[in-house]
């Protein structure tokens, strides 16, 4: 999980709004607002799945964001965390897991076989694979919503 947090001169509602229709006009995105009666905020953003493999080259990315007051006049604080999307940590954890396991049981058994070795260091090297792939991405993915937020922010 990454964190962003920076304060803007505009009262929390504008920045809201700002966010609203930019996002929200964009139909790749879910864009879901929440607002109280302290004029705080919370917003979240992620790209919308249209397609199973959306998920691995689209999705690793979920936005949790607070817009609040801050203690300046009419201004606002925005604290935005970005976090690795659930089924993508599943994914890897899974074959990590699957991995391990196999060759745990492998060198607790009495028929050791090269192939079955070669099973496992499969699963166990796809697991690694797939976590360094997907740390890049996520990086990757991080700055360009980090890019987006920003140049919406301060386009208006």
């Amino acid at each position: 999980m990454r964190k962003w947090n920076f304060k803007m001169k505009t009262n929390p509602k504008e920045v809201a709004s700002k966010l609203e229709s930019e996002l929200g006009s964009i139909k790749s995105f879910v864009f879901l607002i929440n607002g109280t009666e302290d004029n705080s905020f919370t917003f979240k953003v992620r790209k919308r799945i249209l397609f199973a493999w959306y998920l691995i080259f689209h999705n690793h990315v979920s936005v949790k964001g607070n817009l609040s007051k801050s203690k300046e006049e009419n201004g606002t604080n925005v604290n935005i965390s970005f976090d690795r999307h659930l089924l993508t940590k599943a994914v890897i954890l899974t074959y990590l897991f699957i991995g391990l396991c196999w060759t745990i049981l492998l060198l607790t058994s009495a028929n050791n076989s090269f192939y079955m070795y070669l099973v496992g260091g499969i699963a166990l090297a796809v697991g690694i694979i797939l976590w360094l792939y997907e740390r890049k991405v996520f990086d990757n993915k991080v700055e360009e919503y980090r890019t987006l937020i920003s140049g919406i922010l301060k386009a208006k």
